[in-house]
């Protein structure tokens, strides 16, 4: 006879296990269901060019899970992870010109922003000492903020479009730059609004500590966030693809981590139509191409200082990057694409074999693109780093399609759980009092297509797991 649950889970990413060891650890019994052979969703790390050199699949630098509030309760240290901090969050290279260091001084990477030093300083040295509630409040459904001054103030900044806030708030393009490459993983145009709170969030964690990465690679994130849930007694079941709600053991309660289309298709008979229909209008925004290479030496950057940080943002000036991600959204590829990279072998030798690298890159395109990027990543990274095609052992490329077939929670590519924009900021995947509820009270979502969104923190499946909790009845 198949084991009853008090929950039971669909899908082992970061908001996955997240939920699963919030109500492992009050006691309940919990089963997680995962497709894959390996739990952790984005979290995984592989062989995927040349024997010995380890890449992330997915997500790759995690300053938002190194800040996580949730996982900052959890010690997973004491489950083996162990955090890489480089000497600078973000290098933003620029033609003709020394790159832009992003680091956690605030001093030094405000003396690399020429005639908007002053105006930088003043700007980062008022949210960085408050930033962790900030964070918190940033990383949560909508509701009264811990510190409601704080939060207004940046609500002001924030919701402006990225390129109005840039050209208003700064004078010099380093400035403006800096500013463009991190409010681009909103994966928005920088004319829509709420665009610059990305932009604002990831500057300011920067200056909480520079963005760090699991040694070894995500996978152990992954590894040390399962082996918490299974040490407060929560069960994993793998190889296991759910498609019709009738292959789910009995369980009082069942968390979804899958997008809306997935929850739609396989409780088709569970919940209503109409609010299957408003899920099937959800928006998931551009998709990613994405490059691995395996490198014989460090990336020869221009200016070797980009060699500091974990993170490179690839794009040149605010111009080109907002013309980039506008091309993406409006379903065009961009001939100069924003290129977000990685080089976490500079900081993590057992990444690649001694001496050797290696590279992470990807840029946004049109969801559902089916067109081969290479070309036009490599030119960009080459017009910063002269010589880097040279230097290419090896190379693995995921298109759209490649990452929907790994993850079905990337439709079309979309690897953050669908566009953040203000149609969807706050009502993640549709308009409700409870993001995570269903009008089936015994069914709920948790993944990133719910508040906060996108990006290794958890805090999906932790409020998804609260509600849950609240809906059993458990304090």
């Amino acid at each position: 006879m198949e084991k009853n649950y008090d929950v039971v889970i669909v899908g082992s990413g970061p908001n996955g296990l997240s939920a699963g060891i919030v109500l492992a650890k009050k006691g309940l019994q919990v089963l997680i269901v995962e497709a894959s052979n390996s739990a952790g969703g984005g979290m995984r790390t592989s062989e995927l060019t040349l024997p010995g050199f380890k890449h992330d699949v997915c997500s790759a630098v995690h300053p938002m899970g190194y800040l996580s509030p949730f996982f900052q309760e959890l010690d997973l240290e004491s489950f083996g992870l162990e955090w890489v901090v480089p000497q600078a969050s973000v290098a933003h290279p620029l033609d003709d010109e020394q790159a832009v260091i992003l680091s956690k001084s605030i001093r030094e990477t405000a003396r690399g922003l020429g005639a908007d030093a002053r105006v930088y300083e003043e700007l980062m040295s008022y949210f960085t000492p408050r930033a962790h509630d900030l964070i918190a409040d940033s990383l949560k459904p909508l509701g009264l903020p811990k510190n409601p001054i704080q939060m207004l103030r940046f609500g002001l900044k924030a919701f402006q479009p990225a390129s109005f806030f840039a050209n208003n708030a700064f004078a010099s393009e380093r400035a403006k730059a800096l500013f463009a490459g991190c409010a681009a993983h909103s994966v928005l145009p920088f004319d829509k609004f709420f665009t610059s709170a990305i932009g604002l969030i990831f500057l300011i964690t920067a200056h909480v500590e520079n963005w760090a990465f699991p040694k070894g690679g995500s996978q152990n994130l992954a590894e040390a966030l399962l082996s918490c849930y299974q040490s407060a007694g929560g069960e994993l079941r793998l190889s296991t693809r759910i498609e019709r709600f009738k292959q789910l053991p009995p369980a009082k309660k069942y968390l979804f981590d899958t997008d809306p289309l997935q929850l739609s298709k396989i409780a088709e008979e569970q919940l209503p139509r109409a609010y299957r229909k408003r899920l099937s209008r959800y928006t998931y925004g551009p998709g990613v191409f994405k490059i691995d290479y395996a490198l014989s030496e460090p990336i020869p950057w221009k200016d070797p200082n980009c060699l500091k940080a974990s993170t490179i943002h690839v794009g040149g000036s605010l111009k080109e990057i907002a013309q980039s991600e506008k091309d993406a959204w409006d379903k065009k590829h961009p001939s100069k694409p924003f290129v977000l990279m990685a080089q976490q072998s500079q900081f993590d030798e057992s990444r690649a074999p001694k001496g050797k690298h290696t590279g992470w890159a990807y840029c946004h395109v049109p969801n559902n693109s089916t067109r081969d990027m290479t070309a036009q990543i490599e030119n960009q990274i080459e017009r910063f780093a002269p010589g880097f095609k040279d230097i290419i052992l090896g190379r693995h490329t995921m298109a759209t399609a490649d990452f929907y077939k790994y993850n079905p929670n990337y439709l079309g590519g979309a690897v953050t759980g669908g566009a953040a924009d203000i149609s969807q900021l706050f009502t993640r995947p549709v308009a409700r009092l409870d993001p995570y509820s269903t009008p089936n009270p015994d069914l709920f979502i948790g993944s990133a297509s719910t508040p906060p969104g996108g990006g290794v923190h958890g805090m999906c499946g932790f409020y998804a797991a609260k509600s849950i909790l609240k809906g059993l009845k458990v304090p």
